[in-house]
């Protein structure tokens, strides 16, 4: 059912493809025979799927809004300790010239005129069609406003002082009129998409009208990302407190809807994603990815687990290259094995494939030759995230022969998320600390297998803050939310420099690239990209970024 996303849309996605300013995308594109079609919710569905399609784009989460840009923080590094092509942004030396930059900003922005595009189209002919057929495509337009939110929900919070483009109308405008909205306006802008979205939208367990809803936007999905979007919006830089009930709020809806639940084995949160198991309990948004060849242009493959999977070297025939660029910074490693947590043994490869060594797994420890303390601690800088191991998870059936592409899914936003934040929310409100304690100790439940590693009822707010936060690493490591939560508490340079500390005082040839360049007050938000400021005149750089 995955692939209802990524095919045989090559021509009709055209139809709504983006023809707004060359401010906002690399390419224009015209619109071909659109009065002709979405003339019913069959056609309109048919074109939402390509707007969908853009998550997979290898601008959006395919690589730079799941691997590159999300990488810098006190659990991940990028390999090595240079500073020139895929590693410049992962160690905070990049500049508004930078092209992954640029690409997305521009990505997005096309993706939000196509999803414009749509919901101006179905509202303006929604009202000609039979019941049946509004019933459908309000749904869809229920998606498509869902699918714009989660668009600027990520271009405001990388990239912070945005033009807010609600309409294809403005999207005409020439560069020059374009002026950047307060953030707190494009917040609630998402806020009113996601609100609709959660109206419209049935519960995934509950949707009878969808043929199939999987890797589809649901009630829960649209008030999971509303939640985000909350904390999100209490923290850095934007700092409205009063989000924080409104988070535990609609948090608190889906929790209590009994429409979610948690997968009992971790370990199966990852076989589903490695192998295209939808599962609607867990899985809020996840990223569909699929090809036969990994090269088929409209089938969409991704980087997941060949760029932030184990390393593994090609064998011909059977397997290609794994780069593995992420490495796990190994202080949050020695800090997590004192807690015998069994997600760390999942989360954390301590071994590669090489198969000159034979066909399993090789730990990086029986490598060392002469073991010295130095020598082990060399190696223990090479762990890698596990969650993605290609060639312990991925089956026979999604497996792709390729050194750069897999058929890895990507979750942006799970279940035990939406509990943390839930529980985050609740502690910062100043509202139950049993439900929040709950709904920790949900995730820890499942997590350790047993109730022995509950947190306490009698916690401080101060200490559960810390809690949840050291709960939010192991739970969702590598997941793409570090440095976003870094960021939103308003802690990522100290954060920074405190594990650089860290690191130098465990070992002190450690790599950590990353602290020599971050800057307190520019590295939490990108740069406006040079040539679109350039362009909008009215518009001013990001602090940090204007020397």
């Amino acid at each position: 059912m995955k692939k209802i996303l990524l095919y045989g849309l090559s021509a009709l996605g055209l139809l709504f493809t983006a023809s707004c300013s060359d401010l906002l995308e690399e390419e224009s594109y015209v619109e071909v025979g659109k009065n002709n079609y979405v003339n019913n919710a069959e056609e309109a569905e048919t074109v939402l799927m390509g707007i969908y399609k853009d998550l997979a784009n290898e601008y959006l989460y395919s690589y730079h809004l799941s691997l590159l840009f999300t990488i810098s923080s006190d659990i991940a590094q990028c390999e090595g300790n240079a500073t020139t092509s895929f590693r410049e942004i992962p160690t905070n030396s990049h500049n508004p010239s930078t092209s992954q930059i640029m690409q997305t900003w521009q990505k997005l922005y096309a993706s939000i005129y196509e999803a414009n595009d749509f919901i101006e189209t179905v509202s303006s002919r929604i009202d000609g069609w039979s019941a049946s057929n509004q019933e459908l495509a309000t749904i869809y337009l229920g998606e498509a406003r869902a699918l714009r939110a989660l668009f600027y929900f990520e271009l405001v919070r990388w990239y912070g002082n945005i033009v807010l483009i609600t309409s294809t109308e403005q999207s005409q405008l020439p560069a020059t009129e374009y002026v950047q909205a307060d953030p707190k306006d494009v917040y609630a802008f998402i806020e009113a998409d996601l609100k609709y979205a959660s109206e419209v939208l049935p519960w995934a367990v509950d949707d009878t009208k969808r043929s199939s809803n999987a890797y589809r936007f649901s009630k829960g999905a649209a008030l999971g990302l509303l939640a985000k979007v909350y904390c999100t919006w209490a923290g850095y830089p934007v700092r409205d407190e009063t989000k924080w009930a409104e988070a535990a709020k609609v948090a608190r809806q889906v929790v209590e809807s009994g429409k979610h639940r948690l997968i009992p084995n971790y370990e199966t949160v990852w076989t589903n994603t490695c192998n295209g198991i939808w599962d609607a309990g867990e899985s809020l948004i996840e990223v569909s990815f699929y090809s036969p060849t990994g090269l088929d242009s409209d089938q969409t493959a991704g980087r997941i687990g060949k760029w932030n999977g184990v390393v593994a070297d090609a064998v011909e025939g059977q397997r290609g290259r794994n780069a593995a660029n992420w490495k796990v910074v190994y202080t949050f490693t020695r800090e997590w094995e004192t807690h015998n947590d069994p997600r760390m043994a999942i989360s954390i490869a301590d071994y590669k494939y090489d198969s000159s060594k034979g066909d399993g797994p090789i730990t990086y420890i029986s490598t060392v030759t002469n073991p010295t303390e130095d020598n082990l601690n060399k190696q223990r800088q090479l762990y890698t995230p596990g969650k993605w191991d290609t060639e312990k998870f991925v089956n026979s059936s999604n497996y792709i022969v390729n050194n750069d592409k897999s058929n890895i899914n990507w979750y942006v936003l799970r279940y035990s998320d939406v509990l943390l934040l839930f529980a985050e929310a609740l502690n910062e409100s100043g509202g139950s600390i049993v439900d929040a304690v709950d709904a920790v100790n949900a995730v820890r439940r499942r997590g350790f297998g047993d109730t022995d590693h509950d947190l306490s009822y009698g916690l401080s707010r101060d200490a559960l803050r810390e809690a949840i936060r050291k709960e939010r690493a192991y739970e969702l490591c590598f997941e793409g939310h570090r440095k976003q939560d870094l960021i939103r508490w308003g802690i990522y340079y100290k954060t920074i420099m405190s594990t650089a500390q860290e690191l130098v005082d465990w070992f002190s040839n450690a790599n950590y690239t990353v602290g020599r360049f971050t800057v307190e007050g520019r590295h939490e938000l990108l740069p406006i990209p040079q040539r679109d400021l350039d362009l909008m005149t009215q518009c001013k750089q990001n602090p940090g970024w204007g020397e």
